[in-house]
């Protein structure tokens, strides 16, 4: 972990005459809680099942899983493709921040930064008034990270299929002027003005039950299940139920829009054996999201449930007033790769 601390000193040290500079002038948006993520403690390590050999589950799992390549054996390369074998897993692979504090860092120990930059403090079950009736809205500002966490631990030294990399911030909300207004946003998602029908958001409910008792229906991207809807793609929650909610929905925005600017890639099916393919559309079942911060979920089927699973379920909701508003979620992928 010592790339980590490398990375908060250099942070630290950038924004640090900012910090000096503008303390008086910035308004106080409360302190960050949070804790680095113990590899050990606050890790589903369940959540890697089941895994496959072609169409085989080799370790099943009660998790659901996507659909495998149905031969165990793949080639890859050319122009003489080497030939390998076929195997399926979920990676722990990003670290997700949703925070109403800009600048705040739960993830990694809850480093609260002031670059001088006065970009407004989100809010969470704040009444609003719409058409004359009362209505729980909530914004978030939201952080994504490199997390290779299978790689860094080294369980497998020559597994070509982890991805390789080191921790890094890839995203931060607070600087993306598309985060923050849904006019800007439609930049990314022209296409939101079609699901804003009754009929495209009645077809959500469909999506929450599929998700929340086995996989979400990929076919109806623009709904985020139980959560809501994916549109528009930034952090302003229009129907904030619970922060529960609320929050995997930001998270689930955010994963969405890596997609559709290029950050994120397609690793599951026969498609993704031999490399990462472009997913401009998200396909919801390959992913699991895992509460880590402010408690870790490591247990139970809910522990890393797919995108668009109910919040309502048993152990589901590990949050708590002041200091338990400031959430981390750990991102599973689903990996198909060609082994050789």
């Amino acid at each position: 972990m010592s790339r980590l601390w490398v990375f908060i000193a250099s942070l630290l040290a950038v924004f640090s005459f900012g910090s000096t500079a503008n303390a008086q002038t910035l308004p106080d948006s409360g302190s960050c809680s949070g804790s680095f993520v113990n590899p050990i403690t606050d890790v589903c390590w369940g959540c890697m099942f089941p895994l496959s050999l072609g169409g085989l589950d080799i370790w099943p799992s009660g998790r659901a899983d996507t659909n495998n390549p149905d031969l165990p054996i793949c080639a890859c390369g050319s122009p003489i493709p080497r030939i390998g074998l076929a195997v399926g897993f979920w990676e722990p692979v990003r670290l997700i921040d949703v925070t109403t504090k800009p600048f705040c860092f739960p993830n990694i120990g809850g480093v609260k930064l002031n670059p001088g930059l006065d970009v407004g403090r989100g809010y969470a079950s704040a009444q609003s008034q719409i058409g004359g009736k009362g209505q729980n809205t909530a914004k978030y500002h939201v952080h994504y990270y490199v997390y290779p966490l299978l790689y860094w631990l080294e369980l497998l030294t020559d597994f070509v299929c982890f991805e390789k990399s080191t921790f890094d911030i890839a995203y931060l909300t607070e600087v993306d002027p598309l985060w923050q207004d849904d006019s800007l946003t439609t930049i990314l998602n022209p296409e939101a003005a079609l699901f804003t029908s009754p009929i495209a958001q009645a077809a959500c409910a469909a999506d929450c039950t599929a998700a929340t008792a086995r996989l979400p229906l990929n076919d109806l991207f623009w709904c985020s299940g139980c959560q809501g809807s994916m549109y528009p793609m930034n952090g302003n929650i229009g129907a904030n139920m619970s922060m529960t909610q609320s929050t995997r929905l930001a998270a689930e925005r955010m994963v969405y829009k890596m997609h559709r600017t290029g950050l994120a890639l397609g690793t599951m099916g026969s498609k993704g054996l031999c490399s990462k393919y472009s997913m401009p559309i998200i396909k919801k079942s390959q992913y699991r999201l895992q509460q880590v911060n402010p408690t870790p979920m490591v247990s139970g089927r809910e522990a890393c449930s797919p995108i668009g699973a109910s919040t309502t379920l048993p152990k589901a909701a590990k949050m708590y007033p002041v200091k338990g508003e400031d959430v981390g979620f750990l991102l599973w992928r689903k990996r198909n790769c060609c082994v050789f």
